[in-house]
Parts: C-alpha cells; sequence; structure tokens
C-alpha cells in the first residue's frame, strides 16, 4: 500500500482516537508537499477541516495528529506544522525500500481486471475527404484513453464508426459524376481520400457560386441556399441512394472503397488500431426500423408531412426530427440504430464516444431520445467532448480546402524532425534506415506528445515548430532523456558494471534521488486518475515531471563515477526503473521512446 493511503487511514484513525469523531479517509486530504518546505516534509496533511472537530488551534490540532501518526507509522521520520499544515518526512529507508522491493513488470497498471466492458467510440470519419488535423486529435485522444483504461483492467473495445453516407458524401459523388472525367487514385497518383476529398471542395466552389447568382437576382441568403440546382441535385442523389439506386450504388462502393483504403494507410503511420469497425450505411437501417416501431408504439409523434419527430418538450428541449419527411434518415437515426447494436452485441458498463465539443447537444439529445424509447442503459452513453484544434494561422476550413492534410502534416513532423536533430548533432553513428526510424520516431512523438498534453476538454493552438523542441515541455526532450538513460546503461556494461536492486544498501539518500523516487512512486495513482477522467494529458504531465526531475539528478549526481560502489548500484537501478516508467507512459500515449539518438 503506497504511503500516501496509510496517512490517510492513520488520520482518519487518530481524529476517532483523538476526537472521538469517525469519518471516512475521503475526507482527508493527503498531497505533496510545496516545494518551499520540501525539506520539513514529503507529504503534507491539511489540517483545516478538523479543527471544528478538535475544537483547537489549527496548529495543536496538526501537532496532536501528528505525534500521532508519528508513533503509529515508523516510515514517518519527524513531523512539522505550517500554518494549519501537517508535513510529515518520510525516511530515507523508505524510498530505497521501495525501489528494492517493486516488481517493475507492467508496474502503474492494475492487478485486478473490471467486470465490466467499456466501448469507446473514435475516430468516426466522413468519407467525403481524408483525414485532418482534427481528426488527427480525436483518434489520438481515443486510442490514448482506451490503453489507459487497459491499464487500468477494463476490457476494452476500441471502435471505428465510418460516416460513409449522408449529403456530405453525395456532395463528393455529385461533383466526381459532373468533373471527374473518370480520374482514379491510379492514374492521377493521389491517395483515394485525398482524391475525394478533392470533390468535395469543387462541389462547395460551384454551390456557392450558384447560391451567390441566386442572390443576385434578389433571393434571400437562406432561400438560395436551399434553391441551389446542386443542393437539390445531392439530395435527390441521396433519396435515390436510400432506395437503393443501383447506378448511385455502383458509385458509392467505388468512391468509399478508395476512402478506405487511404484511410488505413493514415491510421497505420499514426499507430492507430480498432477492434471493430462499423459502418453508417449498415447502422443507419437499424436505426429507422427502431423508430418506425417506436411510431407504431405511439412514443414518436408522426407530422402531416410524413416527417417523424420525438417530442423532447417535457425535458426542457424542443421536438428532434428523427426521419425526414421523403423518408430519408438523419444522423440521430443512425445514432440510436448504432448505441442498440453496441448495447446488444457487448451490454457494455460504458460507452464512450470521442467526439468535438460542437457536438454536445448532439449527444445531449441522443440520451434523452434513448430514455424516451425505453432504453434504460441510455445512462451507459458518455460524451467525452474535447475541444477544436486551431493553427496559428485560424480554423480549418474543410469545405474550402483549408486544413491541414494529416499525411502532410506527418511528413512534415518528419522533415522537421531530421533538420533539427541533423542540426543539433543527435543522428550521428546512425545507418541510414536507423536514421529514417529515428526522425519518424521523433517527428511522431512530437506530434502527439504536443496535443495529449492539453486536457482534452480545452481548445489548443497546433504549432509544429513548437513541438519538436529537444528542451521544454515536448515529446522529443522526453525521448532524449530516454535516451540518455539508455546510454548511460549502455556505458556501465561496457565499463563491465552490474547492478541489481536486491542489492541496494542505502541508508541516505540526496534530494534530487528522492524526488526521483517519489515521483516513480506516483505513477499508478496517475495512470488510475488519468482512467477515471479519461485524459491523457495527466500521463504525459507527469512524464513531463520526472524526465525533468531526473535531468535535475543527472546533471548534480554522478552516476557511474563514484568510488561508492553501493551507491553507483543505487543510482543505476535509479537509471533503469525511470526509464522503465518513461517507457510505460509514453507506450499509454501511443509514443516509442528510441534507446539512441
Amino acid at each position: 500500500m503506497l504511503i500516501e493511503k496509510i496517512i490517510a487511514i492513520k488520520t482518519a484513525e487518530a481524529i476517532c482516537k483523538l476526537y472521538s469523531v469517525e469519518i471516512g479517509i475521503d475526507k482527508v486530504t493527503v498531497q505533496k508537499t510545496v516545494p518551499v518546505y520540501r525539506e520539513k516534509g514529503d507529504f503534507t496533511v491539511v489540517i483545516f477541516p478538523f479543527v471544528k472537530i478538535s475544537k483547537k488551534s489549527p496548529d495543536q490540532t496538526g501537532n496532536e495528529i501528528g505525534q500521532y501518526l508519528k508513533s503509529e507509522i515508523p516510515e514517518i521520520k519527524s513531523c512539522h506544522v505550517v500554518k494549519g499544515f501537517l508535513n510529515l518526512l518520510i525516511d530515507d529507508s523508505y524510498w530505497s525500500d521501495f525501489l528494492r522491493k517493486t516488481e517493475f513488470e507492467n508496474f502503474g497498471f492494475s492487478k485486478e481486471k473490471k467486470s465490466g466492458k467499456i466501448l469507446i467510440e473514435y475516430s468516426s470519419p466522413n468519407t467525403n475527404k481524408p483525414l485532418h488535423l482534427g481528426h488527427i486529435r480525436n483518434n489520438l485522444l481515443g486510442w490514448s484513453v482506451a490503453e489507459i483504461l487497459k491499464a487500468n483492467g477494463y476490457d476494452v473495445v476500441k471502435t471505428n464508426l465510418v460516416n460513409n453516407r449522408g449529403i456530405h458524401i453525395c456532395k463528393s459523388m455529385l461533383a466526381y459524376q459532373k468533373w471527374g472525367r473518370g480520374e482514379t487514385p491510379e492514374s492521377t497518383g493521389m491517395k483515394g481520400d485525398q482524391l475525394v476529398g478533392k470533390y468535395y471542395v469543387i462541389f462547395e466552389k460551384h454551390y456557392k457560386e450558384e447560391v451567390k447568382t441566386l442572390i443576385d437576382k434578389g433571393i434571400t441568403e437562406e432561400d438560395a441556399a436551399k434553391q441551389a440546382p446542386l443542393i437539390n441535385e445531392a439530395q435527390e442523389m441521396l433519396r435515390k441512394w436510400e432506395f437503393g439506386d443501383r447506378q448511385i450504388l455502383n458509385l458509392w462502393n467505388t468512391m468509399n472503397n478508395w476512402v478506405y483504403e487511404g484511410f488505413d494507410v493514415t491510421y497505420k503511420m499514426l499507430g492507430i488500431d480498432f477492434d471493430q469497425v462499423q459502418y453508417e450505411s449498415d447502422t443507419y437501417l437499424h436505426g429507422k426500423k427502431i423508430v418506425e416501431d417506436e411510431l407504431k408504439k405511439k412514443k414518436l409523434i408522426k407530422k402531416a408531412d410524413g416527417s417523424v419527430w420525438a417530442d423532447l418538450t417535457a425535458e426542457g428541449l424542443d421536438e428532434k426530427l428523427l426521419l425526414r419527411a421523403d423518408g430519408t434518415s438523419v444522423y440521430m437515426t443512425q445514432d440510436i440504430g448504432t448505441a442498440q447494436i453496441r448495447y446488444d452485441e457487448h451490454h457494455p458498463e460504458k460507452i464512450i464516444y470521442v467526439v468535438g465539443n460542437e457536438q454536445n447537444y448532439h449527444f445531449d439529445v441522443l440520451k434523452l431520445v434513448l430514455k424516451k424509447l425505453g432504453r434504460t442503459w441510455s445512462d451507459s452513453i458518455f460524451h467525452l467532448s474535447y475541444g477544436m484544434v486551431e493553427l496559428p494561422e485560424g480554423k480549418m476550413k474543410s469545405r474550402e480546402g483549408k486544413v491541414v492534410d494529416a499525411d502532410d502534416l506527418i511528413a512534415e513532423m518528419k522533415e522537421t524532425a531530421q533538420k533539427t536533430t541533423e542540426e543539433l548533432g543527435k543522428n550521428e553513428g546512425n545507418t541510414k534506415e536507423e536514421a529514417e526510424k529515428l526522425f519518424r520516431t521523433i517527428g511522431l512523438g512530437a506530434l502527439k506528445y504536443f496535443i495529449l498534453k492539453v486536457d482534452p476538454k480545452k481548445n489548443m493552438l497546433f504549432n509544429p515548430k513548437e513541438s519538436i523542441d529537444f528542451n521544454g515541455n515536448t515529446g522529443p526532450f522526453i525521448q532524449y532523456t530516454h535516451a540518455r538513460i539508455c546510454s548511460v546503461l549502455r556505458k556501465a556494461k561496457e565499463s563491465g558494471i552490474t547492478w541489481d536492486s536486491g542489492k541496494i544498501n542505502i541508508c541516505e539518500l540526496l534530494p534530487k534521488e528522492k524526488e526521483v523516487i517519489k515521483l516513480i512512486c506516483e505513477y499508478p495513482s496517475v495512470v488510475k486518475e488519468a482512467g477515471e477522467t479519461y485524459s491523457p494529458a495527466l500521463i504525459a504531465n507527469y512524464i513531463y515531471e520526472l524526465v525533468k526531475e531526473y535531468n535535475g539528478f543527472y546533471q548534480e549526481v554522478p552516476i557511474l563515477k563514484d568510488e561508492n560502489i553501493d551507491k553507483v548500484n543505487f543510482r543505476l537501478v535509479l537509471s533503469e526503473y525511470t526509464a522503465s516508467v518513461i517507457k510505460s507512459a509514453m507506450g499509454l500515449l501511443g509514443i516509442d521512446v528510441p534507446e539512441r539518438m
């Protein structure tokens, strides 16, 4: 049991023994001591909540609890009360024993398997355009959260719902029909998703021209947007698709297959995978059937034009469209069908949707509609809402082609990594193949870390140049530190020095040594909290703190040159365990750490 947990338990016990009042350990706050008081304590117990119970001053209460803790916990070396905060200094032997006794294989990961299953949906691209920077954040966030949940003992199903039908897809198809001239990925040398995306942009260009022409004739902008010939043709194409027009379906199959192949290339480059891939073209039919069945049960309403709606006015909202007057479905219909299929197949404890915060309202409505339709499991739906990614020059616009293409960004990150690495002389001695692998590893590490270190709920500004900095809170800085540790361990082996955690024999630690161990001790609780909050940012910023502390240790403390063999053994064990935690934590973010840089 971690020392913080022991302190919390014994503090609650002290309140009962000293003041005859029982409290839960959740009422006890144990935190890291702030740096200014670090010499007097490793942990701090907040005393103020107990003053009303003790009916004594904060200092007197703190001293009484401190003396009790010191008598009950042999690892506590001393206690100091400062302005209502009880600082507890832990004996150095506790920290060295931690390294000696801890098994670092799967350290930080839950040894107990949870009984529930969690299904997490991420990526969910439209097949009318290639993946872009916004999709990258979605994919990296979803994949990392899935891995963190696995580390917490959950059975996780990673799923991708491909939005391969609807008006957006028909826009690309219609533009290709009109202006494609039989182009293919092979004839153009373009990835299939990029070729289809090209025609989505072409559609929007011609559509805007039609809208402008109508506005110039005196039609309002709102009416012009509805009356433009192209949008009406696209809507007719969607209707024909839903009613099984063979020619339309053939074109749809051809263009979608181009896109699927393009997506798979990008996923592979990003290191993203799925346990299950679903397609909206399959799930929307299930949604339509549910809506039609529930209409018969009078849980939904049908209007005079034939459209079907869910009345949510009793829930404080309005009526929500589920089927259009022409019988075609909307996104909500598809999501109803998808959710039902997932529940029937997996019976998950939770269904997590990784979708941008512009869809917050959509998921509020989805849960309410499902509840109205009698799906008691609707409360298991959780929308992991994340902020938008912006560039230094502003927001991206897919319709205008003003986006950062994922493939282009990955290539740019690799090139930037190569340039920076070579300028700093960190590529010496590598073969061409090793260098190429290193540049990819650094480039992708920079991209992933820069995105995942930001709290998912926050909007973020992505600057590729800032992300590939070998100093500061960046992926390359962490990767370089791991490579530095590996270099130290290699030099030790080359010098004939061996090390063994079972032979640790150190009684007193230097401050830098103790701070590194303390951070290593935190790893299990960080993994646990990241799983509870679905936040890879906690992992990312924890690694940075560990790496920063280790680099301070590396700069100030001789590792191989100390004459005391016990100290050399201890510092090599500490270094090896630090590298192990770095590799494990970065793995949860999908980032490789090289052994040489």
